[in-house]
Order: C-alpha cells, then structure tokens, then sequence
C-alpha cells in the first residue's frame, strides 16, 4: 500500500528571492517549487529580482540582443473564435473584414523583400471556414477548400518567389496541419497564453474562444515538438490569470521545451486594453509587472533561452533589458502590428542606439533562430537552402555563438 507523502513546505518569498539569485550566479534554473515562490516576491524585493535575471542572462553569452526584419501578412481576420479583448478578428458583415487575395499577399511580399525584410509572419483568424459560409466560398475562388491549404500555398509562394522566410501563426492545427507548413516555413508559432482553465468559463475573456482551452493549445504545442518545428510560444499577462498561474504557464513550456528542445523563443507579452471590446476598461499590466514577468520568464528558462518582449505594447520598453530579455521580436518597417494596430513599431535605429546605450548591440536574424538552422531534423530539406541563401547575403544575421 502506497503511503501519500505531503506537500513540501511551501517556500517563503524572501527565501525564495534569494534562491533565485543564487541559481542565476551558476546558470542553473530554479526548481519548479522555487519558481512558484517567486509569484509572491513583494515589489520592495523586485529590482533584486530582475537582476538576477538580467546576470542569468549575460552568462556566457555575448552582448547582443536580437530582432528579426519582417512583414505582417493578415490573411484572413476572420476568425470562428470570439476573444473579449481582440480587435483583429472581425465578422463577414464588418466592412473591415478582409481575407488578403494572392496578388495582396505578394505584392506585400515583394516590398518587404526590397526593404532588406527576412521575414514574412502570416498571421489569421482560427478556421473561419467552420463558422463563415462566405468565407468558404472565397477560398473556392482562390482554388482552395480550407484555409490552412490557403496558407501553405501562400507561404509556398513566398518563400520561392521572394525568398522571405515565412513564419505562420495559424492558431489550432493538426499534426498534419503543422508538418505541410513545416516543408514551406522555416518556423512556426502559437501563443500558449494562460494554463487557467477558469478563463474559458462563464464571463472569463476566453469563453467564446474554443481554441484558447490550455489543453488543446498544449496539444498543438507538443505536436509541433515531436514535428521538431522550431516553435515560438509565451504567455499574455493582464487578462485575469494569477501570477501563480503564470508561473505554471512558464512552467508548462519549460516541460514541453524538456522533451523534445523545439521552442526557440518564449515571448511575454503584456495585455493591451482595447475600445469597443469587453476587456476594454480592464486594467493593463504596469512595466514594473511585465519586467517582473520577464525576469521570471528567464529564471524558470534559464540561460540559454530567447525570452522576448514586444517593444511596440510598451510606451517606456528600454527598462525591459534590465529584467532578462534578450530579443525585441519581429519589426517591421513596412506594415504594422495588425494584431495591435495603435501600438507602431519603435524605429530600427533608435532601438539600436537605446541598447548601445544598455551595452548590447542590436543585430537583426532570421525567423529561424541561429540554434535550429543546421540542427538535423528541424527544416525541410526544401527550406534550407532558402535559409542559407539569407545568411550568404548577410552573415551577421547569425549571432555570435555562445
């Protein structure tokens, strides 16, 4: 007969404090026990904490923090999900409704191609062919029966025809799903967003939102792994979860991460409150918040990790350095954030001349980060010479190695 043993004592804050840094000194990432202390750091002990993370970190790695020069293809902003805080995905009936033709992608595509742009990030709406008969309709004129098969032949064309590296956020997919776009992209990405169930409930900001459950994201997340997809995921702070719960999403990734070392980058993003949605008197997180998440974000991670932050959803975003971060995400100068539309990209140069001034140089990569680019198994053989072909052009694309 099994005996249950209890719980451990739950660890204090300060000690917990104390812990991490220690961890951070010898490049090790905390304990999973230790990481749900540090949701209880009070904010007099929070600069001690970012420190820690920022010295994890810098930990033989050389200064330099990355971003990749994309456009932002939306696709479709259709969508059979319903987000209450979401502005991009609108109804058939919205005048502002709108699924790009070829043409409209390409000619995207090729400007980007002449602003010096790596990367095209295909962004759209959860199968709106399951909630929209005119949708379905579209895509049957455009030769196609489903979205997804939509979205592999307009990163097919992308890729061969003006060798921009796609990198599809196309939400909820099949392993078979995500294996046709791994054979024309070079990378991939879903928001893991909250491991908090209750926010699928009644009244929560993901209620309509089938593909916002955890678990089914999770799944998405774990095929990518076993697809070996250089994958990029993270969490949305400020939409009701606990700072507990955003330590056990961290954790989650870090678990997936463990088995199958397919999550190139994890990215913390903070929630913007937006008009006309039901989120939009909602509270937005501080910096001090977001710092706060990122610094843990680095410590559960570790060293090695690519912890971003998206620099546009901050009005002060330089003291994000200090909190652990080494990657700004992708900038654009040609579209912008579709996602986030009154939130404009920082400028390249003064980016560049603000993480001078932190110690770090600014160098742009690939969609693909460095790491992936030669591992066996993780681009298509049809992708690669795609990617060398960016990196002949520009070698410093790749950081300096570790």
């Amino acid at each position: 007969m099994t005996s249950l043993q209890p719980p451990p004592p739950a660890i204090s804050a300060p000690t917990a404090l104390w812990d991490a840094i220690d961890y951070a000194q010898r490049g090790r990432r905390v304990s999973r026990e230790l990481a749900l202390s540090l949701a209880d750091v009070s904010r007099s002990h929070h600069a001690a904490l970012w420190a820690a993370a920022a010295q994890m970190r810098d930990l033989g790695r050389p200064p330099v923090v990355t971003y990749s020069r994309k456009v932002f293809i939306p696709l479709t902003n259709l969508c059979r999900d319903v987000c209450s805080y979401c502005t991009f995905a609108k109804n058939p009936g919205d005048p502002r409704a709108h699924t790009m033709s070829p043409d409209e992608v390409m000619a995207i595509a090729r400007a980007g191609e002449r602003m010096g742009c790596k990367e095209a990030l295909f962004c759209l709406g959860d199968r709106p062919e399951a909630r929209w008969p005119s949708h379905r309709e579209l895509l049957k004129r455009y030769g196609h029966t489903t979205t997804h098969g939509y979205l592999v032949a307009m990163c097919k064309r992308v890729i061969e025809e003006t060798g921009l590296l796609p990198h599809p956020n196309a939400g909820v997919m099949s392993s078979r799903e995500l294996a046709e776009l791994k054979e024309v992209s070079a990378s991939q990405g879903l928001m893991l967003e909250t491991v908090a169930d209750r926010l699928c409930g009644a009244g929560g900001p993901h209620e309509h939102a089938p593909d916002k459950r955890p678990s089914t994201r999770l799944a998405v997340i774990r095929k990518a792994g076993q697809l070996q997809i250089p994958f990029t995921t993270g969490i949305l702070i400020g939409i009701g979860e606990t700072p507990r719960e955003r330590v056990e999403a961290l954790l989650a990734i870090r678990d997936l991460q463990d088995e199958y070392g397919h999550i190139q980058e994890i990215i913390v993003q903070n929630f913007r409150a937006k008009e006309h949605t039901p989120m939009a008197a909602a509270g937005e997180p501080g910096l001090i918040e977001l710092m706060t998440a990122c610094a843990i974000a680095r410590l559960i991670m570790g060293p090695d990790a690519h912890i971003q932050a998206p620099p546009n959803l901050s009005a002060d975003y330089g003291p994000l350095l200090l909190a652990g971060i080494d990657d700004w995400g992708g900038i654009s100068p040609l579209t912008p954030d579709f996602i986030n539309p009154e939130a404009p990209w920082p400028n390249i140069g003064a980016l560049g001349a603000l993480c001078q001034e932190a110690g770090y140089a600014l160098t742009e990569r690939l969609t693909i980060y460095p790491d992936y680019i030669d591992r066996p198994g993780f681009v298509a053989p049809a992708v690669q010479p795609f990617i060398h072909a960016q990196l002949d052009c520009a070698p410093g694309l790749v950081q300096v190695p570790r």
